[in-house]
């Protein structure tokens, strides 16, 4: 089950594709976040997503927002996928222990050993504002994420 609208987003720390440690909690009182689960680095739906998160950036630094994207990449997959890309957000591995995040979060799919397309805006006091959970093959709408921030 997805962490729901109203709850206090779990904390985590993962590594980034530079390999430094991001923990929620260090844009708390800060910044609002968008935490966006994907499958995996270098798959179609995944790809388009992420680069169209590149191409509208300044929708979420204009609105005193962090993107994170997270995987169960590893750290080395995403650092040559955001070089090739051009990704100039943090992506996050959630490699090892596989998955604990996305688990966290209600967005880990056992079978597939991945995540699910799972989004959650979360404000500037840790809590989740808004959020969807798309199945694997379904891309998501980023003006949604836009509509959410501006309802803060």
């Amino acid at each position: 089950m997805a962490i729901q609208v109203g709850d206090k987003a779990p904390d985590f720390e993962l590594k980034d594709n530079h390999g430094r440690a991001v923990k929620l909690s260090d844009f708390r009182g800060e910044k609002n976040v968008v935490l966006l689960f994907y499958p995996f680095a270098f798959t179609g739906v995944c790809t388009g997503e992420l680069c169209e998160l590149r191409d509208n950036l300044p929708k979420f630094e204009d609105r005193d927002t962090q993107l994170l994207a997270i995987s169960n990449d590893s750290i080395h997959t995403l650092r040559v996928f955001a070089e090739q890309e051009g990704l100039e957000y943090p992506l996050l591995s959630d490699f090892w222990p596989h998955g604990e995040t996305s688990r966290a979060y209600g967005v880990f799919d056992e079978g597939k050993g991945c995540a699910v397309r799972g989004t959650f805006v979360i404000d500037k006091e840790g809590v989740v504002r808004w959020t969807v959970v798309n199945g694997l093959p379904d891309a998501r709408d980023l003006n949604e994420y836009v509509t959410a921030l501006d309802a803060l």
